[in-house]
């Protein structure tokens, strides 16, 4: 009877430990996924940043359609090697018009020696998903068209005069006011030290 208590714990244990190994190969796609549209996340923040001043171009940054040439695959290999796993796909998806990456990993860890046939030495697949998401609202531009007639007429008025085209030019560099979440930012273009960050203006998730 000893013994087969014994075997029952073992088994049990063994059972334990195929969880584990699958939790942690869980855990290792999730933060590959997250890693992954983070690095996506912070370029958009940058472009974001270098397109204010330049009339709405700043817009498709904050509606996350501008294009991106970063490697947010790279950066989920990263994160999977330091939860001792390997990248096996890494493909860039779409989510509801949200962008972001499916991961799949391998586990580097295994079951190790276990008293049930066929489970031995067994690593763990998974797979996760994230996106990043807008967290902003703001006016559309819609008065790119008007700046060119306002700086056409102003021409016809007084094309020599250079104050005026100066002022035209400064209507590029106004503060952009956007809600984000609840929270209101006002940017001007000229500030080198904006007091915003990436989480102020998207979220990264996963999703199903």
């Amino acid at each position: 009877m000893i013994s087969g208590l014994l075997f029952l714990a073992l088994a049990f244990f063994a059972v334990a430990q195929a969880a584990t190994v699958r939790n942690g190969g869980q855990s290792a796609a999730d933060a590959a996924a997250l890693a992954a549209a983070r690095d996506d996340r912070d370029q958009f923040f940058d472009g974001f940043l270098d397109a204010l001043g330049d009339k709405d171009s700043w817009q498709d940054w904050l509606d996350l359609v501008a294009p991106l040439t970063g490697d947010g695959c790279g950066a989920a290999g990263e994160y999977a090697g330091k939860n001792d796993s390997d990248v096996v796909a890494c493909d860039a998806v779409t989510r509801e018009r949200d962008p972001g990456y499916t991961v799949s990993i391998e586990t580097r860890f295994t079951t190790g020696k276990t008293i049930i046939p066929g489970t031995d030495d067994k690593t763990a697949t998974a797979e996760a998903t994230a996106v990043v998401r807008p967290r902003c609202d703001f006016e559309r531009g819609g008065g790119g068209d008007d700046g060119s007639e306002d700086g056409a007429g102003g021409d016809e008025a007084g094309g020599d005069d250079d104050g005026e085209d100066d002022g035209g030019g400064d209507k590029g560099s106004e503060p952009i006011e956007i809600s984000c979440d609840g929270e209101d930012f006002e940017l001007d273009p000229d500030d080198l030290d904006l007091d915003v960050e990436p989480s102020d203006l998207f979220t990264v998730v996963l999703v199903d």
